[in-house]
């Protein structure tokens, strides 16, 4: 019984949590200067996020879904705080559950955010990933801007966190 309400409110808050708590492991962090130095570790990591997510939307249709799974689960966990997306996920009533059922959450919730991420990129139409050289500091962590830019058209923005993370259109 319990896990079947765990598992219901997980799926409810799915999407607020891909979206809200997209969250990145801990980066220490060092601006961009105006002057072209390098990017701080965590615009590095969303690069080479969108890089490998740009890489299995060119390759789409040969990888076929599991490919795509396949391609995009170790960089979604290198670049993703699961744990923590999973603990925003269920709530407050983290704290009360087992270790071994925190941690079979933890596994499935991942699995989920592989799927989705492997089904929803199938493709490729000339998109490309912009992603703003300098983050910024803010309470909750480092914001990242990017932006998926299609062919033809206007970007779809996106604000990826140290500590969270949000899309905006």
């Amino acid at each position: 019984m319990a896990v079947a309400w765990l598992r219901r409110r997980i799926w409810l808050k799915r999407a607020g949590a891909l979206l809200v708590a997209g969250a990145l492991q801990g980066l220490p962090g060092r601006r961009a200067s105006a002057q072209g130095t390098e990017p701080d570790a965590a615009v590095r990591r969303i690069r080479a996020f969108c890089d490998a997510l740009l890489d299995v939307m060119k390759q789409a249709e040969r990888l076929g879904v599991q490919g795509r799974y396949d391609r995009l689960a170790p960089v979604i966990r290198q670049t993703f705080d699961l744990e923590a997306m999973t603990r925003i996920a269920v709530g407050p009533g983290w704290r009360t559950i087992p270790a071994d059922l925190q941690k079979a959450l933890v596994d499935g919730f991942s699995r989920m955010t592989v799927a989705t991420y492997a089904n929803r990129f199938n493709g490729y139409s000339g998109e490309r990933f912009e992603v703003d050289p300098q983050s910024a500091e803010r309470s909750t962590g480092r914001v990242v801007r990017t932006k998926l830019v299609p062919a033809s058209g206007e970007p779809v923005a996106a604000r990826a966190t140290r500590g969270r993370s949000s899309t905006s259109t």
